[in-house]
């Protein structure tokens, strides 16, 4: 993907789904949050907007890697909350795999190329 194609979030393409679902890896989190945690850790460089987030949480539900159920949040207001599903921990071994081995390849470009 060329520079001036890249998302403004700094989010790589594909990378949004492998990072939800390790942020729901240690435990239920709800959308806002998932989306701060996720800039917090990045030490503030990837940011997930709002527009992109609850679609994508969607489409995991529907292929059955979270689950969500309604609660309140740390500010009183009612807010889903999203969980990894055993078939969700699956996706991510997958995604981590997929991540990893690409990885590996470009790096074995810049090292050599």
């Amino acid at each position: 993907m060329p520079m001036n194609d890249m998302p403004k979030s700094g989010m790589p393409s594909g990378a949004l789904v492998m990072l939800v679902l390790r942020v729901l890896r240690s435990g239920p989190i709800h959308g806002y949050a998932i989306a701060q945690r996720i800039h917090a850790l990045s030490t503030e460089v990837l940011q997930v907007e709002e527009g992109v987030l609850y679609p994508a949480l969607q489409k995991m539900l529907l292929k059955g890697w979270v689950t969500a159920e309604w609660g309140i949040s740390e500010t009183n207001r009612k807010v889903r909350f999203y969980s990894l599903t055993a078939a969700g921990r699956q996706q991510l071994d997958a995604e981590l795999s997929d991540y990893g081995r690409v990885t590996e390849a470009i790096q074995a470009i810049l090292r050599t190329a």
